[in-house]
């Protein structure tokens, strides 16, 4: 007999014993907590309870046991107890069985960061303001090509973003609170790396970028990425360069009312003035100012404004007004040279239909080809989104293409186009749907439903 079965029968009959005498007592049984009364009497009278008169009334319990007296002899006490015991020998045996069995645990996993694949030329950066949770916008990745969200950039609260030239770097200029939405408030431009997704540097500012609807001009990278543009609003204006070689910031130049940090050369920043002009500020190899020019009024703001969010293919520059006129802004020679003004809307609907949204331009420097998001409105609708996109050519000014997007899609918020010499064009509308569209036919090859939350603009690498 082996020794496991001899040591089973020994527990069985040392169980048999306990049960006999057990049984034999009933004050050995722990009474149940049913059996307790309340020791404090209250000071009205009361009925007497069933356990208080329950030995006078020669009551017993379910088991046959007179109330407080424990549990007496019975026919079968023996019997049950033992296959109770018996069963809890059993599931420990069992249990004990299972843990034998049971494999090692697993080595902990080591956390990484996966590196994305190479560049594609139809990524697209989708900035989500995240309306309902302000302090909590991201950037979304996504490929076009393999309709694939690729990753996500945490960006903070009212965020402005800047893709760098060469492409490898999102910036993020942003601001925390110690506590979530209060407490201290610490405004940084956090830096990116476009191949990992993961934060590659950060620069503390001073508590008073331009915290406001985001345009592609409220920080920008200078051409060969040495310096970095931020644009402040207190409400005073100005702007603070950032050294992104030695990660410092640079002393502070005043814009004198005018807002905007575009990189309009080599060492040169220009913003928009509330006059209709456009200042440039030159800088030295240092990042101090060596001298300013104010541009001559090219929009009147009183009777046509423009919108700030533009577009920028190296020095030139567009523009799009509330009535629909195209302001060509070209700095090839440092200054500010303006092209002719040209509509986008006939005189006969002229102030019917109307330029709006979040993103209301795009160009495609290979194909020439200028894109803007129109509808049917009146005066104070420039907020409203597209319900068509419509496309020109860029040196004769003529329409060459009008895109309906079907209202279930919802209006157009943000336009971009790709860069490429394939390109593809790029529709976020108010409900959250990311189009892909032929930006020659305006056939929709894809939609991305749920794309995010507030999609409000979209950046090309």
């Amino acid at each position: 007999m082996s020794v496991r079965r001899s040591s089973l029968f020994l527990t069985v009959d040392l169980l048999w014993q306990g049960a006999e005498l057990i049984a034999d007592d009933c004050s050995l049984i722990i009474p149940t907590p049913s059996y307790f009364v309340a020791k404090t009497q209250p000071d009205y009278p009361v009925a007497p309870s069933y356990d208080t008169l329950g030995t006078r009334l020669g009551a017993t319990d379910l088991h046959g046991c007179p109330l407080h007296q424990g549990l007496g002899r019975r026919s079968g006490d023996r019997m049950r107890i033992l296959q109770s015991l018996l069963v809890g020998i059993a599931m420990l045996g069992m249990a004990g069985s299972v843990a034998a069995q049971t494999k090692p645990p697993l080595p902990a996993e080591q956390v990484s960061v996966n590196r994305l694949p190479a560049q594609g030329p139809h990524w697209v950066y989708i900035f989500d303001e995240a309306l309902n949770n302000e302090i909590d916008a991201r950037v979304v990745l996504f490929d076009a090509d393999s309709h694939r969200t690729l990753g996500q950039i945490d960006v903070g609260y009212w965020a402005n973003i800047a893709l760098s030239p060469d492409g490898k770097t999102t910036a993020a200029v942003t601001t925390y609170w110690s506590r979530g939405s209060r407490g201290i408030r610490t405004d940084v431009i956090e830096f990116t790396d476009n191949a990992t997704l993961s934060v590659s540097g950060e620069v503390v500012l001073q508590p008073k970028r331009l915290q406001g609807p985001i345009t592609p001009f409220n920080a920008s990278f200078s051409p060969d990425q040495a310096l970095f543009y931020v644009a402040n609003l207190t409400p005073a204006s100005s702007i603070t360069p950032v050294d992104l070689r030695q990660k410092t910031l640079l002393p502070e130049i005043d814009t004198d009312g005018c807002v905007l940090a575009m990189a309009t050369g080599l060492r040169q920043v220009s913003s928009l003035c509330e006059s209709g002009r456009l200042l440039s500020v030159t800088l030295n190899e240092a990042g101090h100012e060596t001298a300013r020019a104010l541009s001559e009024p090219f929009f009147d703001v009183d009777k046509d404004p423009v919108f700030v969010q533009g577009v920028q293919h190296g020095s030139q520059l567009w523009f799009v007004s509330f009535l629909g006129d195209i302001y060509g802004v070209n700095f090839a020679t440092g200054a500010a040279h303006f092209d002719a003004v040209w509509p986008l809307v006939s005189p006969a609907l002229r102030g019917q239909w109307r330029p709006g949204g979040t993103q209301t331009i795009a160009v495609q420097p290979y194909t020439q080809r200028l894109y803007v998001a129109m509808h049917k409105g009146g005066e104070g609708t420039h907020k409203i989104g597209g319900s068509e996109v419509w496309a020109f050519d860029l040196k004769t000014h003529r329409r060459v293409g009008r895109f309906l997007i079907s209202p279930q899609l919802g209006a157009v918020g943000a336009l971009q186009v790709s860069q490429d010499a394939d390109p593809r064009l790029y529709v976020a509308t108010d409900r959250s749907n990311f189009l892909v569209l032929d930006p020659a036919t305006g056939k929709i090859l894809h939609v991305e439903p749920k794309i995010a939350q507030s999609p409000w603009y979209l950046f090309n690498p």
